[in-house]
């Protein structure tokens, strides 16, 4: 049986949420709240290849290939809300 913590999440979704460094984190936020790469980049003030690369590693972190399968797990991990 998977072991859980008082928030439900597993040892491995601890351990995913704490590879993900907080710049990963709020890069993530931003996409999942609608804004593109290029939004995300103006917005704080770094280059859109910034913004790609910092996805990259979230993604790969996340086991996900794409924005969808990111906000999934995201969502499961309780990074941001899923809609109802």
């Amino acid at each position: 049986m998977e072991q859980k913590d008082r928030e439900g999440k597993s040892l491995s979704d601890q351990e995913t949420l704490s590879r993900l460094t907080e710049r990963e984190r709020e890069i993530l936020r931003l996409i999942f709240s609608g804004k593109c790469s290029s939004e995300v980049a103006t917005e704080l003030c770094v280059s859109k290849r910034t913004v790609d690369f910092h996805l990259a590693r979230a993604y790969a972190k996340l086991g996900a290939t794409n924005r969808y399968q990111a906000f999934k797990k995201a969502a499961r991990l309780g990074l941001v809300e899923s809609e109802p």
